[in-house]
């Protein structure tokens, strides 16, 4: 927060107000205050001079940052148990390494309050942020990017470096696939109320049924995790569908052994898509059709994002403001063909 000094009657000047004034990015006044070598003289020369106007004083934090001095990145997950963010460790831990940089990892258990609080008070131990599927609003993300050097993978947002998993073009290629196989009504397990990448997969499900002219039904939200899945494959029962398309791997798992309980045949009696393509997905019974994902990928790439925005040896060219990665379709045994006149009611199915 803005602090005011003995005799000071208004808040501290801050990165940002500099780089707001010099009409730049805050990590170019970093580079420009901490690296008298780099960048244009020209554009060096007048962000000295409107910090000098401004009367900026760099805090402890924020001379740490400009310095470079702490070595560390850190990388916020929203739930460290979800195999999904095995791949994101892994890629960020390997790509770091080799530029020399720590890992601080952060389990933000899904709340955007520890992903703000944790970027506010530990601003000063890292050198720049990687935030995988963040809770926080466009907004927050956009201020906090004026603030520290980050990027954020799964979540598009204006002013914010990004990586994006293509899933919804993924989902698109699901509904595709279920139709094909005769399928005319089908539900998504939508996930957590505030995650973006949830609503973005509905809509790709939604259009796509539009398109292909069958009924879509959006159920949930649900837990991204496999004890929520018994809750989900009830409320799919319940709409009638014949085929379902999970939020994620873990949530379709969870339904499959509730299907399974109530002797519910998959892919007989329903089709089950998943979505990452995580550990485990092809050990289930029956394997389960989802899509894969460049996880490990989107790790790597979001540390050298970030390193051509923070990194002293850094080319001096254009930092990259997002980066796209396809996901592709994996057909397993959870889905097949909707064969009405051969089709039975299982017992324990309402």
């Amino acid at each position: 927060m803005p602090t005011e000094s003995a005799g000071q009657r208004g808040p501290r000047a801050t990165l940002a107000d500099v780089a707001a004034a010099a009409g730049v990015n805050a990590s170019t006044v970093s580079r420009a205050l901490a690296t008298p070598g780099r960048g244009n003289p020209e554009t060096r020369e007048r962000i000295i001079r409107i910090a000098e106007e401004l009367n900026y004083t760099p805090s402890p934090s924020g001379r740490a940052l400009a310095s470079g001095r702490t070595g560390a990145v850190a990388v916020l997950v929203s739930d460290v148990t979800n195999p999904f963010y095995f791949g994101i460790i892994r890629g960020t831990q390997h790509e770091l390494r080799t530029a020399g940089y720590s890992q601080l990892l952060v389990h933000t258990e899904e709340d955007p309050s520890i992903e703000e609080s944790t970027l506010m008070r530990m601003r000063g131990s890292f050198d720049g942020a990687i935030l995988a599927a963040p809770r926080l609003s466009d907004a927050r993300l956009a201020e906090f990017a004026e603030e520290i050097p980050l990027v954020v993978i799964n979540r598009p947002t204006a002013g914010v470096p990004s990586v994006f998993i293509d899933t919804p073009r993924g989902f698109e290629q699901s509904i595709e696939h279920l139709v094909s196989l005769g399928h005319r009504r089908i539900c998504y397990a939508a996930g957590p109320t505030n995650s973006w990448a949830s609503d973005i997969r509905w809509r790709a499900v939604r259009s796509s049924g539009e398109r292909l002219g069958i009924e879509t039904i959006r159920i949930g939200p649900f837990e991204p995790r496999t004890r929520f899945g018994g809750a989900a494959a009830d409320a799919a029962l319940n709409t009638g569908a014949t085929a379902c398309v999970a939020f994620n791997d873990l949530l379709a798992i969870g339904m499959l052994s509730r299907f399974a309980e109530r002797g519910v045949r998959v892919p007989d009696d329903m089709s089950i898509v998943g979505c990452d393509d995580i550990f485990g997905a092809d050990f289930c019974s029956p394997p389960l059709t989802t899509l894969t994902a460049p996880i490990e990928r989107a790790g790597r790439v979001a540390v050298s994002m970030l390193m051509e925005m923070i990194s002293p040896t850094a080319p001096q060219a254009p930092a990259r403001t997002g980066v796209l990665l396809a996901t592709h379709l994996t057909i397993r045994s959870s889905t097949g063909p909707h064969s009405p006149t051969e089709q039975s009611t299982p017992s324990g199915a309402s």
